[in-house]
């Protein structure tokens, strides 16, 4: 299975709150823009299928990228992002800030967002979700429309980085990044964070 992991496109919020599990979060009129130009970067690339995270941003990504093809984006939850608890919609130069942000990056692993998840629960739910997929696609090349934590801890499970190491890895809005899941054998890191308008899929 090629495994293509979209992060969704721009909100108002992207980069300035924290969005977690807030479902009614739209594109930007940039965003759209930027969903578009990822879709029209895709549009050589058959897609057997295109999954998606339940929330609005990644659904309009996801629609974008289904634009042209006989596919309806289909909602799976493994892929939903990082219930970060009480630190839903905080402003993140205000985390930045506090001491359990610095706990965050110093034991990602461990960390728990207060009464929300731990980056280790996130990935052990996502790919679980690839896993289902590489089930049913095992021969296919797929779209997931997701959040950057649940791809960041997707790409270190299957490159082989420690979970603690992931803040090392920041996929950015409406980025492109390709796993290659074999039925058996390794997988491989095909590309990570393409941007649409930079590069060209191979």
């Amino acid at each position: 299975m090629r495994l293509h992991l979209i992060r969704h496109s721009l909100t108002p919020e992207t980069g300035k709150r924290l969005s977690s599990v807030n479902p009614d979060i739209a594109l930007s009129a940039k965003g759209q823009e930027m969903a578009t130009a990822l879709g029209e970067y895709l549009a050589p690339v058959r897609l057997a299928a295109i999954y998606t995270s339940p929330h609005q941003r990644c659904r309009e990504t996801a629609s974008a990228i289904a634009r042209g093809r006989n596919l309806r984006p289909r909602i799976d939850r493994a892929f939903e992002e990082a219930d970060y608890g009480k630190w839903l919609g905080r402003p993140l130069k205000s985390l930045y800030r506090t001491k359990a942000w610095q706990d965050l990056l110093a034991n990602p692993s461990r960390f728990r967002f207060p009464e929300g998840e731990t980056l280790q629960e996130v990935q052990t739910r996502a790919v679980a979700g690839v896993e289902a997929l590489l089930a049913k696609h095992p021969e296919d090349s797929i779209a997931v429309s997701s959040h950057g934590d649940v791809i960041k801890v997707v790409v270190a499970y299957y490159a082989g980085i420690a979970l603690d190491l992931t803040h090392r890895i920041n996929p950015s809005a409406a980025s492109l990044s390709v796993i290659d899941i074999p039925k058996a054998g390794q997988p491989r890191l095909v590309m990570f964070n393409v941007i649409a308008d930079v590069g060209r899929l191979n």
